[in-house]
């Protein structure tokens, strides 16, 4: 069945009232989404952040009065809409399209990940197989590309790993394919460690290698590599932690963080480490330093 959207471009402050009136005139769901390439950084507490121009969508069935939702929506919300557009919306196998728009991506030299439906490009590399699902990574954000960029060129046989902020084990299931001994995977959402082991499983990786924990349950165990991919608040909260988790001479990797916050974050964990120059992707950093002897 065919569906009817209207798009509706407007600004921060009027988005939920729009939201609102879309739903009065009878829209089967409302989404919305940035108009003008803004980035959202770290929400406070509570907060739910929109971006300042926004571009809100409401779907209707196709059978819908277009004049009469508009007079409706208008209606409601107390003046007319902004800038907007009524637009048919064919039906399509919507999984279908999304599954053929997700390819294998390689990563350095040797590593690439695959979703399960596809065959990997080069048999012979190193393969992870990994589809999108609930937990955040998948590789085609900058911030996971660079960490797997650093894996595949480090040495990793017989490494122990710490992958804090694990979200889908990504991270540390390429390091265990890439020939590190052991993974610890720390999350604080319960899904996040179920899609690690999963994805875990689905790579033939076996349970006694990779081990998961939320935050207050992970035991004292020293990594020769930390990886922490998360966001610069909390890599800033977290740097004692992570470097309690790094033995004398290991690695840290952190990601997560933007250009404008690399120096600080940097120095920052400079009381425990060697930092290495900065990585830029997409305006997204990497940080990597080795732990202080003494």
């Amino acid at each position: 069945m065919s569906w009817l959207q209207i798009r509706v471009q407007c600004q921060r402050s009027q988005a939920e009232a729009i939201e609102d009136a879309l739903l009065a005139a009878g829209a089967a769901s409302v989404t919305m989404e940035d108009d003008a390439d803004q980035p959202i950084l770290e929400p406070g507490v509570g907060e739910t952040p929109l971006w300042d121009n926004i571009k809100v969508t409401g779907l209707f069935t196709a059978d819908t009065d277009t004049t009469q939702a508009t007079l409706v929506a208008t209606a409601t919300l107390g003046s007319s809409l902004p800038a907007y557009r009524w637009e048919i919306l064919e039906d399509k196998d919507w999984e279908r399209a999304w599954m053929d728009n997700y390819h294998p991506m390689r990563f350095g030299q040797n590593l690439w990940i695959c979703p399960s439906w596809q065959e990997p490009p080069e048999p012979d590399a190193t393969n992870l197989m990994l589809d999108p699902g609930l937990a955040f990574g998948t590789g085609t954000h900058p911030t996971t590309a660079l960490c797997l960029e650093w894996l595949d060129s480090a040495e990793l046989k017989d490494k122990v790993v710490i992958d804090y902020g694990c979200g889908s084990g990504i991270l540390g299931i390429a390091a265990l394919l890439l020939g590190a001994k052991q993974v610890i995977a720390v999350d604080n959402d319960p899904q996040a460690l179920i899609a690690t082991l999963d994805n875990a499983q689905n790579n033939n990786i076996k349970p006694k290698r990779i081990s998961t924990y939320l935050p207050e349950d992970t035991p004292g165990i020293k990594a020769d590599i930390v990886l922490a991919n998360i966001l610069a608040g909390p890599l800033t909260e977290l740097a004692e932690t992570l470097s309690q988790h790094c033995l004398a001479g290991g690695d840290i990797v952190l990601s997560g963080l933007l250009d404008i916050q690399a120096e600080d974050l940097s120095q920052h964990y400079q009381q425990w480490f060697n930092m290495q120059p900065s990585v830029n992707q997409q305006g997204w950093m990497r940080l990597s330093g080795k732990r202080k002897t003494s």
